[in-house]
């Protein structure tokens, strides 16, 4: 159990790894060569990220409350041949199966459902992640309340170490909140790679990735 703790800590805080492997090296022998994007599968939604989403990066998807930002998530899941681990801190499997079956009738096995929102918890299965809401999501060391900037912002650092140290992408999906700013608030806009603002009325069919 001592193992599989330091084990984990070393997991969301990058660990003595990195340290060890990065070493300084001239500026021109650096590659600049661009890694292969994942394809998302939506024409539109490559485009905002550029061309697909870029394995290793942590991405934003933040909008107000019932906008569809879970759907659009899942929906564009669905059709990704990675292993994905969707971790929801506000639904439970049920809930999301329910609408994954509206979204399509087949739905592979590439897709592994969590319901937790403690941050030790989801790095204990963690692989590929999308995290459905970070401001539900807390860690046992900082003691605060979830949704918290605090928590907010120390859950979001310990993604990010991850997504750096592994190469495994990251999505965030984030609520606004009543002064229009993104849970935290503005903390997750300047820790995330990307930020995708999903806007709309909720009551009709288009919606607007910026």
């Amino acid at each position: 159990a001592r193992n599989a703790a330091t084990t984990l800590r070393k997991a969301a805080s990058g660990g003595a790894t990195s340290a060890l492997t990065n070493k300084p090296q001239r500026l021109r022998d650096v590659s600049s060569h661009d890694d292969p994007r994942i394809d998302m599968h939506d024409n539109e939604l490559n485009r905002v990220l550029g061309g697909g989403l870029v394995p290793g990066s942590i991405v934003l998807l933040g909008g107000e409350p019932g906008i569809g930002k879970s759907t659009l998530t899942l929906q564009t899941i669905l059709h990704l041949t990675q292993r994905v681990l969707y971790v929801s801190g506000e639904e439970s499997p049920h809930q999301i199966k329910m609408r994954a079956e509206r979204i399509s009738k087949d739905i592979a096995e590439n897709i592994i459902i969590l319901s937790e929102t403690s941050l030790e918890h989801i790095f204990e299965h963690i692989r590929d992640v999308v995290v459905d809401s970070i401001q539900t999501i807390s860690t046992e060391d900082v003691d605060s309340s979830p949704g918290s900037v605090t928590q907010v912002r120390e859950c979001a650092s310990a993604l990010l170490r991850f997504a750096k140290t592994s190469g495994v992408p990251v999505i965030l999906i984030g609520h606004i909140n009543k002064e229009g700013s993104i849970a935290g608030p503005k903390i997750l806009e300047h820790i995330v790679d990307t930020v995708i603002q999903f806007e709309g009325d909720q009551h009709y069919m288009y919606r607007i990735l910026r």
